[in-house]
C-alpha cells in the first residue's frame, strides 16, 4: 500500500509540474491585460522559458539529482514551485515574472528528473510498465483537468488558480518528504567536468537510448495535435481536437501497459512508431473523407501514446542503477524539451509549403527515424 500511495504521490508531482505550462496557456489572455504593451513573442515567452530550461539544463538536472539525492530534490524542488506560484499572483514587473518563471522552470525540471527515477526505484519490476506508463500521463491529464476548471477559476484573477496550484505543491512537497526513502549517499563525482559527462551520457545506449526515441516523439506527438485538426473537414475538427489526446493516454494506460508484460519497452515503442508511421500513410490516402480521417488521426494519436508510455518504461529497463536512471531522465527532459520547442514551427513551415500533405512529409520520417535510431543502440548493447 505504500508503494502504491508513494507513486500516486509522485505522479501528483507530475501533475503539479505539468500544471507549471498549463496555468500560464490557460491565463494568457489576463498576462495580455496584465502587460498591454508585450507583443505575441513576450507573452508566448511566459509559457515558454520553463521548457527552455530543461531545454538548456536537462541533461544537467539529472547528474545534480545523482549528486543530492532525488529525494532532496523533489522536495526542495516542490517547496520552490509552492513560493513561486503564489509569488506570482502579484502585479509583478515582467523581468520580474520572467525571472520568477526561471526559477519555476528549474522546479519543472526537477521534478520531472526525480518522478520517473523515484517511481522506478520504489515500484516492484513486474509493475513498472503500468507505474512508468502512468507517469508518462502526467501532461495529458493535466491539460484535460485544466480545461475543465481553468475558465472557472481564473474568472477572478489568475489567484483563483495560482494559489490552489501552490497549495498543491507545498502539499506535495510535505507528503512526499514523508514517504520517500531517505537519499542514499551521494556516488563519487564522475571525471572531466559537466561537458564530459553530458557526452559519457550521450554516447551510452543504455542511458541516451530512450531519450533519443523520446525526441522524435514528442517533436511529431505536440506538432501533430496542434495542427492537423484545424486541416481536417469542419465536421471533424472538434472530435480530433478532442479525441486525439484522450485515446493516446487512453491506450498507453490499458493496451500500452497489457503489452510490456509481454514484450520489451523498446520493442514497444518501436511498434508504436511502425503503427504511428502506417496511419500517417492511410491519413494521406483518405485526404478529404472526414470519417476515415479521424479514424486515421485517432490510431496515430493512439500510437504516440504506446510510445509515449513505452519510452518512459525503457528507463528502468535499460538502466539499473539510481544514478543512471536519473541521468537518463535527465536526458529525457532535454532531448523532449527540443522534440516540443522545435517540432511545431518546423510542422507549420512544411505545411505551408507543401499543403495538408506536410504532416505525412514530417511525421513519417520522424517515425521510422524512431525505430531506425532504437535499433542501431540495441545493436550496440548487443555488441558491448
Amino acid at each position: 500500500m505504500r508503494v502504491l500511495v508513494t507513486v500516486l504521490a509522485l505522479w501528483c508531482a507530475g501533475l503539479g509540474a505539468a500544471a507549471q505550462f498549463g496555468k500560464v496557456s490557460f491565463a494568457l489572455d489576463l498576462f495580455a491585460g496584465r502587460y498591454p504593451l508585450a507583443g505575441p513573442v513576450s507573452l508566448g515567452l511566459i509559457v515558454s522559458v520553463v521548457g527552455m530550461v530543461g531545454l538548456v539544463f536537462g541533461t544537467t538536472a539529472g547528474l545534480l539529482v545523482a549528486r543530492i539525492g532525488p529525494r532532496r530534490a523533489i522536495v526542495a524542488a516542490l517547496a520552490l514551485g509552492a513560493l513561486v506560484s503564489a509569488v506570482q499572483v502579484l502585479d509583478l514587473p515582467y523581468p520580474v515574472l520572467i525571472a520568477s518563471r526561471v526559477l519555476e522552470g528549474l522546479s519543472h525540471l526537477s521534478i520531472v528528473v526525480v518522478g520517473p527515477t523515484m517511481i522506478a526505484g520504489v515500484t516492484p519490476a513486474r509493475h513498472q510498465g503500468l507505474a512508468m506508463t502512468l507517469w508518462s500521463s502526467f501532461f495529458g491529464v493535466t491539460y484535460a483537468g485544466l480545461a475543465l476548471v481553468a475558465p472557472a477559476a481564473l474568472a477572478g484573477g489568475l489567484a483563483g488558480l495560482y494559489l490552489p496550484h501552490a497549495v498543491w505543491m507545498a502539499g506535495l512537497a510535505l507528503v512526499l518528504r514523508g514517504l520517500l526513502p531517505p537519499d542514499p549517499p551521494a556516488p563519487k563525482a564522475s571525471g572531466g567536468g559537466v561537458l564530459a559527462q553530458h557526452l559519457a551520457i550521450y554516447a551510452s545506449p543504455r542511458i541516451a537510448a530512450p531519450a533519443l526515441g523520446f525526441v522524435n516523439y514528442t517533436a511529431i506527438y505536440v506538432a501533430v495535435l496542434t495542427l492537423l485538426p484545424p486541416l481536417m473537414p469542419a465536421g471533424e475538427v472538434a472530435l480530433a481536437a478532442a479525441g486525439m489526446p484522450l485515446v493516446s493516454i487512453l491506450l498507453s494506460l490499458t493496451l500500452g501497459v497489457w503489452a510490456l508484460r509481454h514484450v520489451s519497452a523498446v520493442r514497444l515503442v518501436q511498434a508504436g512508431f511502425a503503427v504511428g508511421a502506417l496511419s500517417v500513410v492511410v491519413l494521406a490516402l483518405v485526404w478529404g473523407q472526414g470519417a476515415l480521417m479521424l479514424c486515421a488521426a485517432l490510431i496515430f494519436a493512439g500510437a504516440m501514446g504506446i510510445v509515449q508510455g513505452a519510452s518512459f518504461a525503457a528507463i528502468p529497463q535499460l538502466n539499473l542503477s539510481p544514478e543512471d536512471r536519473a541521468r537518463a531522465s535527465g536526458a529525457v527532459a532535454q532531448l523532449g524539451n527540443v522534440g516540443t520547442t522545435t517540432g511545431t514551427p518546423v510542422l507549420a513551415y512544411v505545411i505551408a509549403q507543401m499543403g495538408p500533405f506536410g504532416v505525412v512529409a514530417f511525421a513519417l520520417p520522424l517515425c521510422l527515424l524512431g525505430i531506425a535510431v532504437h535499433a542501431w543502440l540495441a545493436r550496440r548493447r548487443l555488441s558491448a
